[in-house]
């Protein structure tokens, strides 16, 4: 009979981002530090849909007063999710492993966990759906981008922040798990933004602050001159944006080992490079994120258009015009979710996940209310 974080691990697993099993239980190791057992059986008891204590209760067959007191512990270790409504009180939900209960880490890691996730990582990612709908998205740098044709809102950074009034900075917990193996790097570590509901759980929860429209923009400002790749949640209405370098964050650390990464990220623009006006500076193969651009024997610089992600950061740094953004063919262009829960019906889709149907409405119930509270 599989024990408790046996069947935790499986439910996980049937989640849209999945928690693939490895052949040596490496992800039992990972739930079994994080949770109790209690938490745990607990857990197994919680949707995606947020519920309230006494609903999660019945379904435990525990007291009211046990149940509250091990979701409030969960919910502060950044296990499980959670939104309040006036009247109803506060009801919690599961968190999937990524983008879940792992970033939930942050200003919590030990060296324990993050060798974890470092060991697990490689694996998720191969064996997740990430590869086909990646959970984030690139966007580029905004003077990267030639005013030739129109830019939609959620492809730009500022209006992302325009259009938020809720605007949280946390760490990045991937510069957190790096810097405790003796890894990290020496870029800004307040830089992952929350928005709308999510940017409240943030504060809520003591593992980030409120910041004003224009704090945004200035870690925004810093963030680029650091080189790190804006990456919002693979939707048009993001609540969540990474700012990424290549050797701590996860996710890029995955893509740039992989021969095309420029396959891998949903972004609708890709780098040209003009050798006739190249001053051979360096800048670009400096401050590129995946090695689409490199010295060749000759002292020049060579580009590799297939792992280019569209960031534009090489663009931002060209003293020469050698490099430009430009639009991929019509036919190459990604479609951006409209929000989190057409996101994650997409997972659910690459995965086979069962009754499609039964699960884009388990989705949406849960994903509505903190999709129009913002």
């Amino acid at each position: 009979m599989p024990n408790t974080y046996e069947k935790l691990a499986k439910y996980f697993d049937t989640l849209p981002a999945g928690f693939p099993p490895t052949p040596d239980g490496l992800e039992l190791r990972i739930l079994e530090r994080l949770f109790t057992p209690q938490e745990a059986e607990l857990a197994l008891h919680l949707t995606l849909l947020n519920q309230d204590v006494q609903s999660i209760a019945r379904q435990a067959g525990l007291s009211v007063e046990e149940t509250s007191v091990l979701l409030e512990g969960m919910l502060q270790k950044g296990l499980i999710g959670a939104a309040g409504s006036e009247g109803k009180g506060t009801r919690y939900g599961i968190s999937q492993f990524v983008i879940g209960f792992y970033e939930g880490q942050v200003n919590r890691l030990d060296e324990g966990m993050a060798k974890l996730f470092e060991e697990y990582a490689p694996f998720f990612f191969e064996h997740s759906s990430w590869k086909k709908v990646p959970q984030l998205r690139t966007i580029p740098i905004k003077r990267a981008i030639a005013i030739t044709h129109e830019v939609l809102p959620y492809m730009q950074m500022d209006e992302i922040v325009r259009m938020n009034e809720d605007i949280a900075v946390r760490n990045c917990v991937c510069r957190q798990e790096q810097q405790i193996l003796g890894k990290g790097c020496d870029c800004p570590m307040e830089t992952c933004m929350t928005f709308g509901s999510a940017a409240r759980n943030t504060v809520e929860h003591n593992i980030g602050r409120m910041i004003t429209k224009d704090e945004a923009m200035e870690i925004v400002k810093q963030a680029q001159a650091a080189g790190l790749v804006l990456q919002p949640a693979n939707s048009q209405n993001p609540m969540v944006v990474c700012m990424c370098c290549s050797c701590c964050c996860g996710v890029l650390r995955q893509i740039k080992a992989d021969p095309n990464p420029g396959k891998l990220v949903a972004n609708p623009y890709v780098t040209q490079y003009d050798p006739s006006n190249c001053i051979g500076c360096m800048a670009c193969v400096e401050i590129c994120p995946m090695a689409a651009l490199t010295e060749n024997a000759q002292g020049g610089v060579s580009f590799a258009q297939e792992r280019c992600i569209g960031c534009g950061l090489c663009v931002g740094v060209c003293p020469s015009g050698a490099l430009q953004l430009v639009s991929r063919a019509e036919l190459a262009q990604p479609k951006i979710p409209k929000n989190t829960v057409n996101t994650y019906v997409n997972l659910s889709k690459a995965r086979g996940l069962g009754n499609l149907a039964s699960n884009a409405w388990v989705i949406l119930r849960s994903l509505l209310r903190q999709t129009f509270s913002r």
